[in-house]
């Protein structure tokens, strides 16, 4: 695998498509870090670190709501990555882009650790570019 983060957004992608309610994958800190991120946004339900195996794994928990017709849509609509291992995109602090005209948010590696984009943009940081999600 090349890219763990790709790998990681990829498959809460492909789950949310596919309506599973959780979502394993192979452990890192900063991908727990994004999971607790997007936690914290409430884009899922909940995660947990878990040993399986002698190996540790994230469980996500898929967070979905219901419209009008009952159908089960997924609370993340879209998730892309920005910053690529071919191509790093860095930004400075008032270079830091707005998702979806504030529905959505980026997420940004900064020298302060993974931040939100309305965070990094009150702290006055710039950084690499990691995601966007809405």
């Amino acid at each position: 695998m090349l890219d763990p983060i790709s790998d990681m957004l990829t498959r809460i992608r492909n789950a949310g498509r596919a309506g599973h309610s959780e979502v394993s994958l192979p452990s890192s800190k900063m991908k727990a870090k994004l999971a607790g991120i997007m936690l914290d946004k409430n884009m899922i339900g909940s995660f947990s670190v878990e040993e399986n195996d002698g190996r540790k794994v994230i469980k996500i928990n898929l967070k979905y709501f219901k419209d009008d017709s009952g159908k089960k849509t997924p609370q993340i609509q879209g998730i892309k990555r920005i910053s690529k291992q071919g191509q790093r995109i860095y930004v400075k602090k008032d270079e830091i882009p707005r998702v979806k005209n504030g529905y959505g948010f980026a997420i940004i590696s900064t020298s302060k650790g993974l931040l939100t984009d309305n965070e990094a943009r009150r702290s006055g940081l710039g950084g690499e570019v990691i995601c966007e999600i809405w």
